[in-house]
Order: C-alpha cells, then sequence, then structure tokens
C-alpha cells in the first residue's frame, strides 16, 4: 500500500468558524461570487438539524509556517495553513449564517442570507415578508448566536412575542424550548475534513476532487489560481473582481470598464494577465509557479513566490488600465466587429487583448498601426475560429513565437506572417464558402461578413441606412432595428417542398433588412417582392447593393439550391474584400510623430 494523500480531521461546526475567523482556514469564496439559492441554504440547515451528514470537506495544506504574510496587505495579513479545495460554498453558507455576516452574489451585490425557523414543528424556511411578521417563527437564526444577544434572552424574547399572538402553554413552552436549543446546538454538528498534503501535486488534488465528489466535477485550473490569488495577494483578486463588477454596467461618472463587447469574468481577465506577465497560455503551470515552487528542485520559497507575484501584479496593472481597456476596444470597432452579439468566441477577444498590451508594452508599436494590426489579427482569428477547441496549445504556440521577437517591426511582421499562413488562396475560394454551409446563428463566417459590411460601409438591403447605424449596440428598442430576412422565406420554401431547418435557415438565405421591410415581405417569395423594394433605388446603387448583399444576377428566377450555392462564393468574396480594408501600412513607413 503506498503512503496515503490525506489526513483525516474531525471539526465541529463552531471550530470551523473560529479557525476562518483565526485565518487557520481561508475561506476568500466569503467575498466571492456566492452561487448556490436560499434554498440550498435553508436545506443544509435542515439536514443538519436532523442529523443527517452533510458531506466531506477537503482541505489541502500550502506549506507554509505561521509566520508568513500576505503580498501587498498593508496589514500584512497571515496566510492561512488550510485552502478549501471542497466545500467552499457550504463553509460559505454556514460562516454567513452562523456569524450574520453578507455574501456576495454573481452581480457583486451584498446580500444576507436570512433563514427562519419555527419551533413548533422544526421546520426551516428562507425568510420572506410574511415569516418575518410571524410569530411562531424565528425569523433570522442568525440572531441566536449573536455574542450580543445570551441565548436565555433571546429565547424569553421570542416566547413572549408568541403568547402575544395566542397562548402558550408549559408543555408547549418545553417543546419550543428543546427545538430552539437543538438549534443552537447545530455549533457542536460533526464535520469530517480530508487534509491534503503541501507535498500533494495540483493535478492529484483535482483528481481527489473528482472521487470524493459526487457529482465528478472538474476542478477549474483558474479556481486554483483565483483562490490563490485570494490567499496571497487579495487585493489584486478585488481588483479583479471591482474591474469586471464595472464592466457590467455604464458609469454616470467619470470612466468605467464598461463596454458593449463582453462582461469578463476574473478568470478571463487572469487569463490575460498571466499571458502578458508570463507569455503561458496553459495555466496548468501557473498555480505551482504563484505558490512560489522551484520547478527544478520542487520546493516552495517565499523569495520565488514574491517574484512570480510581483510579475503577475505589474502585468495585471496593465490589464486593468481602462485607457488601454478602451483602445483595445476600438481596434475590435475598427475590424468591423459592432458589439456582443457579433462576438463569437470571447477566447479570440482576449487573446487579440494580450497581444495587443505586449505590442503596446514591450514593442512600443505606433498606435496607430498597432490598431490596425490588432483589428486585423482580430478579423482573421475570429473568422477562421483560431482560439477553439484546445485554444490553449495554439495559443502556447503563438506566444512562444513573440518570444523571438526583437522590435516593432518584427511584431507586426509575425502577426500578418501567421494571418497570410491562415487566409490562403485556398481558404478563401474553398474552405471559407463550404464554411457558409450551415444554419449555425452564431457561425464566426457569418458574422465576419456583417464586419466586412460595415468596413465597406454598406447599406442595410432595400435601405438608405449603413449596416453599421443599424447594428450599434447603444441603440436599443423594442424591436431590432435589422432583422435577418429569409430571402426565400420559409413559407414560400415550405409551399415548395423545402422545410428542414437545416435548408431553410441556411447563412446564405439571411439578409440584413429593416425591421419594418421583413414584416411587410412576409412570406412572399423573391420574384413578386424583390422588384417593388429594388425600385426605391437606381440602378448604380441597386447594383452596389446586390454586391454588397452578394445577390447573384436573376437570383429570384434561381433554383433555391442554386441560389444558395452562388450566393456563398459571393459572401466570401464580400468577407475577403472587406478584411483587405484592414491593410497595415509597413512599419518604417509611419513617423513617430503620425
Amino acid at each position: 500500500m503506498t503512503m496515503t494523500l490525506f489526513k483525516e480531521i474531525g471539526y465541529s461546526l463552531s471550530k470551523l468558524v473560529e479557525d476562518i475567523d483565526l485565518g487557520e482556514i481561508g475561506l476568500p469564496e466569503l467575498q466571492r461570487p456566492f452561487v448556490w439559492p436560499n434554498v440550498k441554504v435553508r436545506d443544509l440547515f435542515d439536514s443538519m438539524y436532523k442529523g443527517f451528514p452533510v458531506g466531506y470537506l477537503l482541505f489541502w495544506a500550502n506549506g507554509y509556517s505561521d509566520n508568513h504574510r500576505q503580498i501587498g496587505a498593508g496589514r500584512k495579513q497571515k496566510i492561512p495553513r488550510l485552502l478549501i479545495v471542497d466545500g467552499q460554498q457550504r463553509l460559505t453558507s454556514l460562516y454567513a449564517v452562523i456569524k450574520g455576516v453578507p455574501v456576495k452574489r454573481e452581480n457583486f451585490q451584498e446580500e444576507h442570507i436570512v433563514i427562519a425557523f419555527r419551533p413548533s414543528d422544526q421546520r426551516f424556511e428562507v425568510a420572506d415578508a410574511a415569516i418575518r411578521r410571524d410569530p411562531e417563527f424565528i425569523a433570522d437564526i442568525s440572531a441566536l448566536w449573536s455574542k450580543d444577544n445570551p441565548r436565555f434572552l433571546f429565547v424569553k424574547k421570542f416566547l413572549g412575542k408568541l403568547r402575544e399572538s395566542r397562548d402558550v402553554t408549559d408543555r408547549e413552552e418545553a417543546a419550543l424550548n428543546e427545538a430552539i436549543d437543538c438549534l443552537y446546538d447545530l455549533q457542536g454538528y460533526p464535520f469530517t475534513a480530508l487534509e491534503l498534503s503541501s507535498t500533494v501535486t495540483e493535478e492529484n488534488v483535482s483528481e481527489v476532487f473528482v472521487r470524493v465528489n459526487s457529482k465528478g466535477t472538474t476542478l477549474n485550473q483558474s479556481d486554483f489560481i483565483l483562490t490563490l490569488m485570494s490567499v496571497f495577494w487579495d487585493e489584486g483578486r478585488s481588483g479583479l473582481e471591482k474591474f469586471c463588477q464595472e464592466a457590467r454596467e455604464p458609469s454616470s461618472s467619470g470612466a468605467s470598464p464598461f463596454n458593449h463587447y463582453i462582461e469578463p469574468d476574473p478568470d478571463q481577465l487572469l487569463r490575460v494577465s498571466i499571458g502578458l506577465g508570463f507569455r503561458r497560455a496553459r495555466l496548468k503551470i501557473v498555480y505551482s509557479i504563484l505558490r512560489g515552487k522551484n520547478l527544478e528542485t520542487e520546493e516552495f520559497s517565499d523569495e520565488k513566490r514574491e517574484e512570480q507575484f510581483e510579475i503577475l501584479k505589474n502585468a495585471q496593472t496593465q490589464v486593468l488600465n481602462l485607457q488601454n481597456w478602451h483602445e483595445f476596444l476600438k481596434a475590435i470597432r475598427r475590424a468591423g466587429y459592432m458589439g456582443q452579439a457579433m462576438i463569437s468566441s470571447q477566447n479570440a477577444l482576449l487573446y487579440a487583448y494580450v497581444f495587443y498590451l505586449i505590442g503596446k508594452q514591450q514593442y512600443q508599436v505606433d498606435h496607430y498601426i498597432l490598431r490596425n494590426i490588432i483589428a486585423r489579427w482580430f478579423f482573421a482569428i475570429s473568422l477562421t475560429g483560431r482560439y477553439t477547441g484546445s485554444f490553449e496549445a495554439l495559443m502556447e504556440q503563438d506566444l512562444s513565437r513573440i518570444r523571438e521577437v526583437k522590435d516593432a517591426e518584427g511584431f507586426v511582421s509575425l502577426l500578418n506572417h501567421i494571418i497570410d499562413d491562415s487566409l490562403t488562396e485556398d481558404y478563401w475560394n474553398i474552405t471559407l464558402p463550404n464554411e457558409l454551409a450551415t444554419s449555425s446563428p452564431r457561425s464566426p463566417s457569418l458574422f465576419a461578413y456583417f464586419a466586412s459590411l460595415v468596413l465597406l460601409e454598406s447599406r442595410v438591403l432595400f435601405s438608405d441606412l449603413q449596416v453599421s447605424a443599424l447594428l450599434d449596440p447603444a441603440i436599443k428598442a423594442k424591436k431590432s432595428g435589422t432583422e435577418r430576412h429569409h430571402l426565400f422565406p420559409k413559407g414560400y420554401l415550405a409551399k415548395i417542398g423545402i422545410s428542414e431547418i437545416r435548408d431553410t435557415n441556411q447563412i446564405a438565405n439571411y439578409a440584413l433588412v429593416e425591421w419594418d421591410d421583413n414584416i411587410e415581405i412576409s412570406d412572399d417569395p423573391p420574384s413578386r417582392y424583390f422588384s417593388k423594394y429594388a425600385s426605391r433605388f437606381p440602378k448604380e446603387e441597386l447594383d452596389r447593393m446586390m454586391y454588397w448583399h452578394a445577390l447573384p444576377p436573376d437570383w429570384v428566377k434561381m433554383e433555391y439550391g442554386e441560389f444558395i450555392e452562388q450566393r456563398r462564393k459571393m459572401i466570401a468574396k464580400v468577407i475577403r474584400e472587406g478584411f483587405t480594408k484592414l491593410k497595415v501600412k509597413n512599419i518604417k513607413s509611419v513617423s513617430p510623430g503620425e
């Protein structure tokens, strides 16, 4: 038998709470998004009250002695000896209710978890207005454990309020007292914790988690790093979360990270910081580094940990810099992508931000050229789905190639070289038309087509308004300004025997029209409606519009299958022309002041 990776420790609930207060057990999730619904917290207390088991806790010793302190904390807070690997939501629930402290929800708003208890039938409920008014209930069980509210006074006050509403017999009073005593005594509820040794690798920790967790959930690598940030550099994690919170709501006072492209999560921005600071895409190695692990000796040290965190801190400062953030998002708009509805891959957006920051910070690429090369880069990686699937491996390769770059010209040349290797003649003429043979409403090629219409300053079909104006996410109404109109309406196709969604909803059967026009066209065949709307424009304008919207000559007379095939090829040509609008000047031809 091999050596066990853990030791089993018994805790009472009061001991867990005490160790969290003392900093022996790290519970950073108390101030992180809490995902359990309140009914689940209610059920947890109900199970404990009835004496049911509520599962193991899994702790991981961090390997540091008592004199270690947090990085960057003004008060040099003690680093907890134990990190919580499994049981964070349970412990957060228990601690928040026992101590009466608020948690933060996923919208970053604070909330007190208020659980009520009816001693007469020992029933737990999530408190609402009616329960708070009901004298049969202890409206908030947190008050029972408050140091400012001795138990005997608490019980006396509860019984007094109950007697104001009805008679209470001596026998019933005894039963109520007993029920409240049992609730109070939940402080002694026994928990079993598995404490993993500090020498256990992160991979083994993850495997242990899966084996003891009934749901078999796999631990997220970024969760490890965010937990380590909470333990060693809580200011850093708080900075990430504040940025993400403010990115979700427009600011009425001053600059903010709010935008129309992405509502980032802390782990996503963490990836950007790691890419910038360590030139790494794989998170697998980073949580070892941030624990201060020497990858050669397998030993931990304060010096190594502080060195690596200093790199992370400097990188995160650049990532969260509002000027950097919004200048980068201008590059995405420069690429023709108008908002979140056109972003098929958040990885592409985030990794484009990594390259933007590397180009700006390390190579000092001229801001005009940098915006255009990043726009070109984002268009290309979005269109080709470069960072989907095994995205870490490919990003790791791209970052490793940048390590060989020596100057701004080399940086721009490398990105252009990767783009040209991806967007070959075969891609434009064969691969892209084939990729357009889909009914997916979120196809990267469809969004690249819309972006190209923006870049080409195209008008909406049958309209004098530009596509960019009607795709602007800042303009919101009950109905979208544009509609994806079926050029061959579904009702008409059904009449000629074509009804499968994969056929009727082909990308090549869609065009952007104004909402009112789409309603008027209804199920009319193109041979009936096209001439009416085409008459709005002189021939030269109509010909240009037909090119933008990839409509073959005499398309209204075509068989549907032939039309779809021809239009795919024409859409691919429009995408290519839009992409050529993102040409980047030779870096040597741009003067420093341009």
